[in-house]
């Protein structure tokens, strides 16, 4: 590298609100702080949590999102304290994974100071927009916001080819980058001590099947049909436990869905779970990591699990399933829960295939965040001279795609 950064991430959630953009923001600013300069993290405020990074994180002024907790409504405009104190920060480039309240206050700073912005495309946005408001106008409406933002930035990065593709569907014509998610997971030597470990804790036979689910518990991520399946698995007297690690607003009523198919028993709801070595602990206990969804982009969590030689059952033509070879480092499955239960059982029938398919996962699935940061940062580098080049030409204007 030529020289030490300065860069800022800004994320509407971060920790303890815990999602998969939370976890890329987090590794961004912890590698690019490790290795390249100094970075900072900018979001909303959370009541009464303290961070403990080692690298700041500042935070503005927040309300509670009443129709999706625990995330909060970040306030920016209205707070003045942090907008002094980011103005008197010399960032070389700040990098927004969200286009809303910080993703707006990063589009201010970059502009103010005349430095670039990249901005990162994670998410379904329409998925969540219909979600809340229920009319199909009002949701796309909501997207042409969200492209809106994105085509006012001057670099434009997602996650996988899927994703690239959905930011297209929603009307993005500029360029658009690829930059992979990656996990801190180091693959663990200690596997069967781990799952010893698991089976007291939560008393399971050494011998059970056992499935994992990871992430947030909202209608969006397919859950319903999950649980649907399970349903028809213990229907067909298959022994198994199923995990579920995560909080969000669906999480009661998944409960209660769970009673009601009699599966109480067989299912551990464990809330978040914040301890990493703990959820590591988890994916190398578990059999499978099963995740149906079909709204998740490029899910962090199937890497962390493929560090763990547990392989993935995902929806086949979903975008998570971007890289997954069924049968070789992982599973497809149709989405229904037919479907679901069927390949489920026959591939706890096939021991020595789910072994070999859990290697492969862990070596073409698996990559560390180090290596993806390493790429990272020579991308910032060459958009921070690219940059200055251009305004050192053409004046203070934005870049052109």
């Amino acid at each position: 590298m030529e020289r030490r950064m300065l860069i800022g991430q800004f994320n509407d959630s971060y920790p303890p609100v815990m999602d998969g953009v939370a976890n890329v923001t987090k590794n961004y600013a912890y590698w690019l702080n490790k290795k390249y300069g100094q970075c900072y993290v900018v979001t909303p405020a959370f009541p009464g949590y303290r961070d403990q990074d080692p690298f700041p994180v500042m935070r503005y002024m927040s309300l509670p999102l009443v129709f999706r907790p625990p995330y909060r409504l970040g306030c920016p405009q209205i707070d003045r304290k942090v907008q002094r104190r980011l103005k008197a920060i010399p960032f070389d480039l700040v990098h927004t994974h969200s286009p809303f309240s910080s993703g707006q206050l990063a589009l201010k700073i970059a502009r103010q100071k005349g430095i670039p912005i990249v901005a990162t495309f994670h998410s379904k946005f329409y998925d969540d927009f219909k979600a809340v408001v229920k009319a199909e106008n009002l949701a796309w409406f909501g997207v042409k916001q969200v492209i809106k933002f994105f085509s006012q930035v001057d670099a434009v990065w997602t996650v996988n080819q899927a994703t690239a593709n959905t930011l297209r569907e929603y009307g993005y014509r500029g360029k658009v980058e690829i930059v992979y998610n990656g996990t801190e997971f180091e693959p663990p030597t200690d596997l069967e001590a781990r799952r010893t470990l698991i089976n007291h804790r939560l008393g399971i036979g050494p011998r059970e099947a056992v499935f994992l689910f990871v992430g947030q518990h909202i209608w969006q991520k397919n859950v319903r049909m999950l649980i649907q399946a399970l349903q028809l698995l213990h229907q067909r007297g298959a022994s198994f436990r199923m995990i579920f690690v995560g909080t969000g607003y669906a999480e009661q009523e998944m409960k209660e869905l769970v009673k009601e198919v009699g599966l109480a028993e067989h299912v551990i709801f464990m809330g978040s779970v914040l301890d990493r070595d703990l959820l590591k602990s988890l994916y190398a206990r578990a059999d499978l990591f099963l995740f149906p969804s079909v709204y998740d982009n490029a899910p962090i969590v199937i890497r962390e699990a493929a560090a763990a030689q547990c392989p993935a059952v995902v929806v086949a033509g979903a975008n998570s399933a971007e890289g997954i070879i069924d049968n070789v480092n992982g599973f497809l499955t149709k989405n229904d829960p037919e479907s679901l239960a069927q390949r489920i059982q026959t591939i706890i029938g096939d021991p020595q295939r789910l072994a070999a398919v859990g290697a492969e996962a862990q070596r073409t699935i698996y990559q560390h965040w180090e290596q993806i940061i390493d790429e990272v940062a020579v991308r910032y580098q060459d958009l921070i001279q690219e940059f200055k080049k251009k305004t050192a030409t053409f004046g203070s204007v934005p870049m052109v795609k």
